[in-house]
């Protein structure tokens, strides 16, 4: 079993940054891919952007492409989302994901990754 911590969420006005963590406990030898997810209240949960295991190949949704940076550092069980220029439509809660072991692909759809974190709220005023 996987577990996943998000923290770095916040209030931060619109043009500012932040940085989102997502640890990574237990199974954390899978080699799985990951990726960042956003929820705002009365949406569907959309991807943000994913990683794989490798850090060699990223995908992120249009709406953030060039804003937002995905990392991950595997000798601490850790992944990144660095957000700039944060608008107003960027509010929601942040999740990050993991699929399972040999699953090493990018995916984009939430039904694709097996593990959650319970998710951090990002909120950006305008």
């Amino acid at each position: 079993q996987v577990q996943l911590v998000e923290s770095g969420g916040g209030l931060v006005q619109a043009g500012g940054s932040l940085r989102l963590s997502c640890a990574a406990s237990g199974r954390t030898f899978s080699n799985g891919a990951m990726g960042w997810f956003r929820q705002a209240p009365g949406k569907e949960r959309e991807f943000v952007a994913a990683i794989t295991w490798s850090g060699s190949f990223t995908n992120y949704a249009d709406s953030v492409k060039g804003r937002v940076t995905i990392s991950r550092d595997n000798a601490k069980n850790t992944m990144y989302l660095q957000m700039k220029s944060l608008k107003p439509e960027d509010t929601a809660v942040y999740y990050c994901a993991k699929r399972a072991f040999g699953l090493v692909q990018i995916a984009v759809h939430p039904r694709e990754y097996d593990y959650w974190g319970q998710g951090t709220q990002v909120t950006v005023s305008s």
